[in-house]
């Protein structure tokens, strides 16, 4: 297994403000007061409070009944079937020695039944739920949540939509309609990490960085949908016109330079 994503932000360190050294996590005994080693350490679970059960590393192994890294694939669905919120990390699974052409054939088989194989792996004495899936010539293994993991949306305070009126879902609509498009997943960009590395960069220069707020800040206070709604679609029928009028202007400078 090798991961499928990247992490591409900037890490930070915690400093001493006065003199701008590193500082040290250290782990310390509520009791005693002093920093304990990490040989010295256990983990214990706590069933009641301040009283704890200690699990060794032979427990974890023992609950781990399945102790190969092997996915053992239980059923194969649709993947319009499951929830978005049951996925969670990528990784691309690699075949191993001699496991080349069974690889080979698992992954068009899979690719051909257009469902994805919905499995168990025991990762570092953990059980995990797993989706193996195709992307171009590679399978992948994307770790799922279990169904118990998952909040459930009864128990969140969410507005019904017998509160809605006509007129607004229409509006609504055509804002959705307004910004349709394909999916273009390299369009999107983490402009705040953009951000934070040019104000990094203009700092070890001994510069101020120079960025452009935003046209209209965010409001932190609650705002009329309505009102937004309306503002969204005349911004975007205005850009619609501005890029047609430019079309047009184009187009008669081509025929005036052809003639």
């Amino acid at each position: 297994m090798h991961r499928a994503v990247s992490d591409s932000r900037p890490h930070f360190r915690l400093l001493h403000a006065k003199d701008k050294s590193p500082v040290n996590y250290d782990r310390v005994c509520q009791r005693e007061g002093k920093a304990v080693a990490w040989q010295d350490l256990v983990k214990g679970y706590e069933y009641s409070k301040g009283k704890f059960v200690v699990l060794t590393k032979d427990d974890f192994q023992t609950a781990a009944l399945e102790k190969t890294k092997t996915v053992d694939v239980l059923d194969f669905v649709d993947a319009n079937q499951i929830d978005g919120r049951f996925f969670d990390a990528p990784y691309y699974v690699i075949p191993g020695k001699g496991g080349t052409r069974g690889y080979a054939v698992l992954r068009e088989a899979i690719r051909k039944s257009g469902k994805i194989g919905i499995g168990k792996i025991v990762l570092r004495d953990t059980q995990h739920l797993a989706a193996l899936s195709v992307v171009d010539q590679a399978l992948v293994l994307t770790m799922m949540r279990f169904a118990d993991e998952l909040v459930d949306v009864d128990a969140l305070s969410l507005p019904s939509a017998r509160e809605i009126r006509p007129k607004e879902l229409e509006m609504a609509q055509m804002l959705v309609e307004s910004l349709a498009d394909d999916w273009k997943p390299e369009k999107y960009t983490d402009d705040y990490r953009a951000n934070l590395m040019r104000v990094i960069k203009a700092k070890l220069k001994g510069k101020e960085p120079k960025l452009e707020a935003e046209e209209e800040p965010r409001e932190a206070a609650v705002v009329d949908l309505m009102e937004r709604l309306r503002r969204s679609l005349e911004g975007g029928e205005k850009a619609r016109a501005t890029r047609g009028g430019t079309r047009r202007r184009k187009s008669r400078a081509t025929r005036r330079a052809a003639a």
